[in-house]
C-alpha cells in the first residue's frame, strides 16, 4: 500500500496563519507531514509527501501527482492524507475548536480511512479531550464546541464536502482539520511538542489500524 502525504498550502499562501503569527499553516503542516512519512517508514510502510516545495503547489497538480501514482501501483493500492489545520474566521482570535475530518459526499472507500483517523484521535488527544471542559469553563471555547468534531448523520463521524484533493484524486483520501489556527488555546496545544507528537500519533496510528483492518 502506498501512503500518500499532502501538506496544506504554502509559504506564498495569504492567510492561513494564526492572529500573532506563531503557528503557519503550510509550515506547520509541513512539520506534521515530515514526521507522519518518517514514522511510518520507519514502521516499514511505503510512504511519500507529494508536496515537498515550500511554494503552494495548485490543487491541479497536486491531483495530478497522486493520480500518477495510483497509475503506477493501481488506486486500490493508495490512499492519501491531506493535513490542514482549521480556522473559523480571517486574522482574529476565535472560539471555535477541536479535530475533525473530511471525505467526499457520499459513501465511498475513503469512509473507514477517516473512521480510523477518528479512532486514533479519540486516543492519541485524550489529553486535550480531557482538559476540553476545564478550557471551555475558562472561555477558550464557546459551548457549542467539542473536542472531536463529527457528522454523524450518514452513520459516521467524518464531514463530507466536495474539497478538490478528495474529490478529484483516484483513490481514498481524507483532509484532516487539526485543531483551529485561529484560537489560542488549539494554537498552544499545536506548536507545544506534546501537541505536535501527537498530531503526528494520531495520523500514523489511524493508518496503520486502517492498514490492518483491510489486511494489509
Amino acid at each position: 500500500m502506498k501512503i500518500l502525504i499532502d501538506n496544506g498550502h504554502g509559504a506564498d499562501t495569504k492567510g492561513k496563519r494564526s492572529p500573532d503569527g506563531r503557528l503557519l499553516e503550510y509550515k506547520y503542516a509541513r512539520e506534521i507531514a515530515t514526521h507522519i512519512e518518517s514514522e511510518l517508514k520507519a514502521r516499514g510502510y511505503d510512504a511519500q509527501r507529494i508536496v515537498t516545495e515550500e511554494s503552494d503547489i495548485a490543487l491541479a497538480e497536486r491531483a495530478r501527482r497522486v493520480n500518477e501514482i495510483c497509475g503506477k501501483f493501481g488506486a486500490a493500492n493508495v490512499i492519501l492524507i491531506s493535513v490542514h489545520c482549521n480556522a473559523a474566521g480571517n486574522g482574529s482570535w476565535l472560539k471555535a475548536g477541536g479535530w475533525c475530518a473530511y471525505t467526499s459526499k457520499g459513501q465511498t472507500k475513503a469512509d473507514p480511512l477517516a473512521t480510523a483517523l477518528y479512532n486514533a484521535a479519540n486516543e492519541a488527544l485524550a489529553d486535550y479531550i480531557a482538559d476540553f471542559p476545564n478550557r471551555k469553563a475558562a472561555g477558550d471555547y464557546d459551548g457549542k464546541q467539542r473536542p472531536i468534531r463529527t457528522d454523524m448523520t450518514d452513520g459516521d463521524p467524518d464531514f463530507e464536502e466536495a474539497f478538490y484533493i478528495l474529490q478529484k484524486t483516484k483513490c481514498p483520501a481524507v483532509l484532516t482539520e487539526n485543531l483551529f489556527q485561529d484560537n489560542k488555546a488549539d494554537v498552544d496545544y499545536l506548536l507545544s511538542e506534546h501537541g505536535k507528537s501527537s498530531i503526528v500519533a494520531l495520523h500514523v496510528e489511524g493508518v496503520v489500524k486502517y492498514l490492518k483492518s483491510i489486511g494489509r
